[in-house]
């Protein structure tokens, strides 16, 4: 499998396509702000076809570049249809400071062709069996998609990947993401990771939204929000775990 990407230069989101091989169709994953020209560089590099764009959440700096990349392609986008609003106005799952960098006002096209995405499906899309898991918390409709194998190359880790995640801003490096701004659940969030998150093995991959690669097994080792899910406690102590870092939106 080739899974290559780059984060974008605005909130350093991580936008990724996905392909069974160079050469052949594949996916593309949250293409966020000022994008176009590298991922267009990307995949005449790889000589990759998109046929697809999927959307981890509706959070503008995973969605921004949604219109050129899928409108001139001709392909669907696809969203859990809890986030299908934020493609309609994605002010609304802004903060106040995030509104204010944009002057409370977007000048916003909506995707031709929507899809939506059903959690437990499994997709057969660019030659790829993705699944969809719905973990909402960060945003009402987040999804992780989890996909049978690994890429070719993969360094610093400690056993050869036998699956892969790409988690959006569920679950990154170290943390989670922000459950602060409109339609985010800390509650929600952490029911999201004890169903989602812990049942998978310890060697599969996660390619997350913001940062870099780690493993389920890191993370249920060192991820302080996984560590307190594992450890029985009052409610009041699991609620009480350190703040998750601004990374995006």
């Amino acid at each position: 499998m080739l899974v290559a990407g780059f984060p974008s230069a605005v909130f350093a989101t991580n936008v990724y396509v996905v392909a069974p091989g160079a050469g052949e169709e594949c996916i593309v994953v949250d293409p966020g702000m000022e994008v176009v020209p590298g991922l267009d560089d990307l995949l005449r590099e790889h000589r990759l076809k998109a046929v697809a764009v999927l959307l981890t959440h509706g959070h503008l700096d995973h969605t921004f570049s949604v219109v050129p990349v899928a409108g001139s392609r001709g392909i669907p986008a696809y969203i859990h249809p809890a986030d299908r609003e934020l493609l309609v106005d994605p002010m609304k799952g802004m903060g106040r400071e995030s509104a204010q960098m944009f002057g409370g006002r977007l000048q916003w096209q909506e995707p031709d062709d929507v899809a939506l995405l059903d959690d437990g499906a499994v997709m057969a899309l660019a030659g790829l069996e993705v699944a969809v898991d719905h973990a909402p918390g960060h945003t009402p409709g987040s999804v992780m998609f989890r996909l049978p194998g690994a890429p070719d190359a993969v360094t610093g880790l400690d056993a050869a990947p036998t699956q892969t995640v790409l988690s959006g801003d569920v679950l990154f490096a170290g943390s989670i993401g922000r459950t602060d701004l409109p339609g985010g659940s800390h509650e929600q969030m952490l029911a999201s990771l004890r169903a989602k998150v812990l049942p998978l093995g310890d060697d599969v991959l996660v390619l997350p939204g913001h940062g870099g690669a780690t493993t389920v097994g890191r993370e249920r080792a060192a991820n302080p929000y996984l560590a307190t899910l594992q450890t029985p406690q009052p409610s009041a102590s699991v609620m009480s775990a350190p703040p998750a870092p601004r990374r995006g939106l």
